[in-house]
């Protein structure tokens, strides 16, 4: 697994290199926006570890390119920021990032969840795909393409998604009208789950009820269960 650091701190750069590559991975590191576009390009990573507060170009901005991007991978991205609220991590979650890690962090905490990445990738590459299609929606695994019909006078469409985006529509409608917990949509799609952080998981939603549902009915496909969780609903 190639794993990129956009960190412009370099002795946190230098930590956070050190402990991937003692782990077997392959890194490369950027100290500022323009560098790790570059290199991300060049490289296409399967990781981007990139840091909230960057010089010049701010890791929002960077990470909003990376998910633009027309690449061959849809890279995972964990971004490092010293910022500690709510607030901070739905703006992230906004831009597609994937995970959130807030300064000082230990670099035991960063390999488990490099780790749990590895596993949900293997774990992924060894289920066999199968398309799901719905009235509304068709979901490739392989391609890992949506198509949504978001009316019924319209063809259906080609939906972009992140994938952890793609990941949980796909859990969710495997199995439809099954609640599924904050946590156990997190566990799923990152491969461990985070005591006390099953919250971020209403941005992911958030971010797919945009996608795929009509402007006028945001919960057309993914219904709220309040206190519970959340379900995919489509005949």
């Amino acid at each position: 697994m190639n794993i990129l650091v956009i960190e412009d701190e370099h002795n946190v750069a230098s930590m956070v290199c050190s402990c991937i590559e003692s782990e077997g991975y392959a890194c490369s590191t950027a100290h500022d926006g323009e560098t790790g576009l570059r290199l991300f390009r060049e490289w296409q990573p399967d990781v981007v570890i990139l840091d909230l507060g960057l010089p010049a170009m701010s890791g929002l901005d960077v990470c909003t390119q990376i998910r633009h991007a027309k690449g061959e991978k849809d890279p995972y991205i964990i971004m490092l920021t010293a910022r500690k609220t709510e607030l901070d991590r739905i703006i992230g979650f906004s831009t597609g990032a994937d995970d959130y890690i807030p300064k000082p962090f230990s670099p035991q905490e960063l390999v488990v969840r490099l780790r749990a990445v590895t596993r949900r990738s293997l774990r992924q590459q060894a289920l066999s795909a199968k398309t799901i299609q719905t009235s509304h929606l068709l979901l490739d695994p392989e391609q890992r393409e949506v198509l949504v019909q978001k009316n019924t006078t319209d063809e259906f469409v080609l939906v972009t998604l992140t994938t952890v985006e793609f990941d949980i529509l796909y859990k969710m409608a495997s199995r439809p009208k099954r609640v599924w917990t904050r946590t156990e949509l997190l566990d799923a799609v990152r491969g461990i789950a985070y005591v006390g952080d099953e919250r971020s998981i209403d941005a992911y939603i958030k971010r797919l009820r945009h996608k795929i549902s009509p402007a006028n009915e945001r919960d057309k496909f993914i219904k709220t269960h309040i206190n519970l969780g959340y379900s995919f609903e489509d005949s």
